[in-house]
């Protein structure tokens, strides 16, 4: 169902004496009965035009898209009216070398991406039926669940190829498959995915991750070879072997990593692409024991070197590359079960409170990616559960001391310094030790012992 307030949006349109219709990705969901996030529409008024009717629209691009906010609830939303375009490119860049406005609905749909996004419908008189223009076949292609290229797949990928990774990414989330000569076409054109800009392609890939299916299309990015174009350290792992007699992994660097974001129980598209990468120091640090048996000494450290290149070269944010980055660099945690509290504090306070639930998915993914038949070891059950009584109420830290600097200069008659700082550490990891020793009394009495 369309919402009454979308509805409004397209009627005024119509009223004002403006062709109208919806398109896009939110005709493909309506006709799939998937939910609609944003709607699309389009109409042969130009954005000055749209503006006039829609006063509290803004426009800021040169695609012709003006946004129209609307409020379903509480929640405000925006949806984007694009004049018809006839824009003319020679270029991959996802840029059009002109926007040119068309003058027909038809002349639009010639224009879009694939034939399931080159559908439009109309209201029909005053009800609320509608009439579908569908020239490509669009409807058709739903039925079986094909992504195919509108006319000719080479054209159309030449002129954005962020097509590329769009045609995976529907293809993954839809868990479509792709047609036979577009997927060909796709394969050749490969390449030009180093055209488009480092943000817009994290953007696709971190959608494609989301997906239930982002292992599939991770498959599918490396069978189409975009993947070497968007992290080619992966590809690093093809062919080196991990076996060892004894151990439970048998696949390939690579495999791994993919079997690996297969399982991660994660749903959080930053912690699927730490499992995709988590290993990709290996193929780095790969040298031979004593028994000539293959070992990867420190490839989390590795890993982590690397990943952060990753992370900044797909212009991810601080904040997600710096969680990438800890996730890789401490995955190999111990879970022995001889490991005391304060230990399990430390690590807390390593990885940070915030990534203690991903890296234990991250875990459990590296676990079942490897060949084991159990999501959690006993040990790991055992670890978790430590971890959870030292979350309560929180994990130690020096400022929970029952004394602070204030108290030590005070006691010592001493001036800030070093020194006060030097008392609270070692203050601190005493009681770290023995939490039952942070009380005033007895450590207003070891100051003066650690002055």
């Amino acid at each position: 169902m369309i919402p009454d307030e979308v509805l409004k949006i397209y009627k005024k349109l119509q009223e004002a004496g403006f062709e109208v219709f919806f398109v896009g990705g939110s005709v493909r969901n309506l006709l799939l009965k998937r939910l609609v996030k944003d709607w699309d529409l389009t109409t042969n008024a130009t954005p000055q035009e749209i503006l006039k009717v829609f006063p509290k629209g803004f426009y800021d691009n040169e695609f012709g898209t003006v946004g129209v906010p609307y409020q379903i609830g509480k929640e405000r939303k925006v949806a984007e009216v694009t004049t018809f375009r006839t824009e003319k490119s020679t270029s991959p860049t996802h840029k059009p070398d002109r926007v040119l406005w068309g003058k027909t609905i038809e002349e639009d749909l010639a224009r879009r991406d694939f034939t399931i996004n080159a559908i439009a419908l109309s209201l029909v008189g005053k009800s609320n039926s509608f009439e579908m223009i569908d020239p490509y076949n669009g409807e058709s292609d739903l039925k079986t669940k094909t992504i195919k290229a509108v006319g000719v797949a080479s054209q159309r990928f030449k002129e954005d190829a962020l097509r590329l990774m769009r045609a995976i990414r529907i293809a993954t989330e839809l868990e479509f498959k792709i047609e036979k000569k577009t997927f060909e076409q796709l394969v050749k054109d490969a390449h030009l995915l180093e055209h488009i800009s480092k943000e817009r392609v994290q953007i696709e890939l971190l959608r494609i991750l989301s997906s239930d299916n982002g292992y599939g299309g991770v498959i599918l990015l490396y069978k189409s070879g975009l993947l070497k174009h968007i992290i080619p350290e992966l590809l690093e792992g093809v062919g080196v072997s991990q076996a060892r007699p004894g151990r439970h992994h048998k696949d390939d660097v690579f495999t791994h990593n993919l079997l690996s974001l297969k399982f991660c129980p994660s749903k959080d598209p930053i912690v699927k692409f730490a499992a995709l990468i988590h290993d990709i120091g290996k193929p780095k640090v790969m040298g031979k024991d004593e028994k000539g048996l293959v070992i990867f000494h420190n490839h989390e450290v590795e890993g982590a070197k690397i990943a952060e290149k990753i992370c900044e070269r797909l212009k991810f944010s601080k904040k997600d590359k710096e969680k990438v980055v800890t996730l890789i660099r401490y995955h190999m945690f111990s879970v022995n079960e001889n490991i005391t509290d304060s230990a399990v504090r430390r690590f807390i306070r390593k990885i940070g409170v915030e990534n203690v639930k991903d890296m234990m998915d991250l875990r459990v993914g590296d676990r079942l990616g490897g060949g084991t038949q159990t999501a959690q070891s006993w040990r790991l059950k055992l670890f978790k559960e430590k971890i959870g009584s030292q979350l309560k109420p929180g994990p130690f830290s020096i400022n929970d001391l029952k004394v602070d600097g204030n108290d030590i200069m005070k006691l010592l008659q001493i001036k800030p310094g070093p020194k006060v700082g030097d008392i609270l550490k070692k203050l601190f990891e005493e009681v770290d030790q023995d939490l039952s020793k942070n009380n005033r009394e007895y450590l207003l009495g070891r100051i003066k012992d650690l002055a």
